[in-house]
């Protein structure tokens, strides 16, 4: 059996399009109390915290935020994604149902792992009937937001076989580097080419992982 372990965010899930504007929103209320100087941001400089988990994300971003105001904006903007995923903001990758399905029906196993909150997951998993296609899921927040590749020495306990990570961030990429199994990385996502270039392949559609044959290449 062979396990693949998709990464959310950047990989099946198109999210600077709820992201964007909830984080925007955050940073509205941080600058309307005095706490950073006025910013405008754009999307690409936003699309670079999609992949790190909230403890990360605001330790690196402002280390010197109170763990409170941290708590407020981070419950802000989720709050804000949750509300457009509901208003049907919300997008997969185009081609990505009929790619899980298409990976189901050659005999590999599905698993997600993301650096999210459980309610974020669960919204999705709502809304695009995620269950039928990944036999598990795993979040950060479960995991007290452990970097990913500590998570999957958990994951790894409940799932016999080999595993093929999928993803677009270096914390994907982190995990093949440090548990020694394949890698692909998906360059349509977040991830910069750097971030990727340890990957064992690279994909620009993830309709490719079906069309190049990209799992059979790496199969250990």
């Amino acid at each position: 059996m062979v396990n693949l372990l998709f990464d959310y965010d950047g990989t099946i899930h198109e999210s600077l399009k709820i992201y964007a504007p909830a984080f925007r929103k955050a940073m509205q209320y941080l600058e309307q109390k005095g706490l950073k100087e006025p910013v405008i941001y754009t999307d690409e400089e936003i699309a670079y915290w999609l992949g790190f988990n909230v403890k990360e994300m605001w330790n690196t971003f402002m280390p010197k935020l109170s763990k409170e105001e941290v708590n407020t904006c981070s419950q802000l903007i989720g709050a804000e994604m949750l509300r457009l995923i509901e208003e049907g903001h919300a997008k997969l990758y185009k081609g990505t149902s009929e790619t899980l399905e298409g990976l189901i029906e050659k005999g590999y196993k599905l698993l997600l792992l993301s650096n999210c909150k459980v309610s974020y997951l669960e919204a999705h998993k709502e809304t695009f009937s995620l269950d039928k296609y990944f036999s598990a899921f795993y979040t950060s927040e479960e995991y007290g937001f452990r970097p990913k590749y500590k998570i999957f020495e958990e994951i790894k306990k409940y799932h016999e076989g080999e595993f093929i990570v999928i993803g677009d961030r270096y914390q994907d990429m982190e995990i093949a580097i440090k548990h020694g199994v394949s890698s692909i990385g998906c360059t349509y996502g977040y991830g910069s080419e750097e971030e990727l270039q340890c990957a064992d392949i690279k994909i620009d559609d993830i309709l490719k992982l079906m069309e190049a044959e990209a799992i059979e290449r790496v199969c250990p």
